[in-house]
């Protein structure tokens, strides 16, 4: 390949404005004559989950060490251009009036709630917090994620509001994944997640709750062409686990797809407070469905 790592990305300007040009990253995309993707006899699909400016050491909801997380993708990504055949992202998405952000309740004397309180179903029974608006609705939701047995609804900072600069992918990684998808001709796959009001969606494949029972199985379908599927991104504890945790348990059956299923440990990280569940979760993953859990550097694809 002709061009340099530096040329498409500035390391000091992860998490920040962005000082390279699309253009110019196209321009040197264009440049380059690497095969296309299609041509690829091994079939490679990274998926980069919620690689976006809010959840970096300085977003709104920050997680701890995303930077490095972020510069050692960037380098896998860069090692491995000829060898991805497809680049997918997720894009959490959201407007500031929904079920898990602080305007969204209130308590007996009008407070909304600070981020990180969990709200269940006992709680607003007995008043403690109300829904501003759509109060049935609110409760069913709460009692659902109940009944499932996993979550309570846990209250987040206002985060990747539709159209603000936190929503958006962090610019250094954006560069590179344009940089391959115009040289390897290869469109990038979006998921755009988390727009509905009434439920979270950590995971890539379906929200938490949903009464009308939405799945995305468009991408269970297109994963299945793929000889490995390559896992990294922001956070590890919440939409890097649930993403991985609805692949698997759709795959259940086929330990043949999920052995194909490689995580990143050294291009994600937990929000603190989650680290032993997350790591007990993944270790079961393993264990269950033997999944590969490696580092960047160690990966040879």
């Amino acid at each position: 390949m002709n061009t340099n790592f530096e040329e498409i990305i500035d390391l000091s300007a992860i998490g920040k404005h962005n000082p390279i040009k699309n253009n110019d990253i196209f321009r040197l995309a264009l440049a380059e004559n690497l095969p296309s993707a299609n041509t690829d006899e091994q079939k490679v699909l990274f998926i980069g989950i919620d690689f976006q400016n809010d959840f970096l050491e300085n977003g709104e909801l920050a997680v701890p060490n995303s930077h490095k997380d972020v510069e050692n993708t960037l380098r896998f990504l860069y090692a491995n251009l000829e060898k991805i055949t497809t680049i997918a992202i997720s894009l959490d998405t959201h407007n500031a009036q929904q079920i898990f952000h602080p305007s969204w309740w209130v308590d007996q004397d009008g407070n909304h709630p600070e981020p990180y309180t969990i709200i269940s179903e006992e709680d607003i029974r007995a008043g403690k917090w109300s829904a501003v608006e759509r109060q049935e609705e609110s409760l069913e939701y709460v009692h659902q994620l109940e009944q499932q047995g996993r979550m309570k609804l846990c209250i987040w900072p206002f985060h990747c509001i539709e159209g603000t600069f936190g929503a958006a992918l962090e610019g250094q990684f954006s560069n590179m994944i344009h940089f391959h998808s115009i040289a390897r001709k290869s469109p990038i796959y979006k998921i755009v997640k988390g727009k509905d009001p009434l439920s979270e969606m950590y995971g890539i494949i379906k929200p938490e709750y949903d009464k009308n029972n939405y799945v995305n199985n468009e991408l269970l379908q297109m994963m299945k062409g793929y000889d490995k599927i390559i896992m990294a991104g922001e956070a590890k504890s919440h939409c890097v686990l649930e993403s991985l945790r609805q692949i698997l348990e759709h795959f259940q059956d086929d330990v043949d797809f999920t052995s194909r299923i490689y995580l990143l440990d050294d291009c994600m990280s937990s929000i603190p407070g989650f680290e032993e569940g997350t790591e007990t979760s993944l270790k079961n993953f393993k264990n269950s469905y033997h999944i590969n859990i490696v580092s960047s550097k160690e990966l040879t694809l």
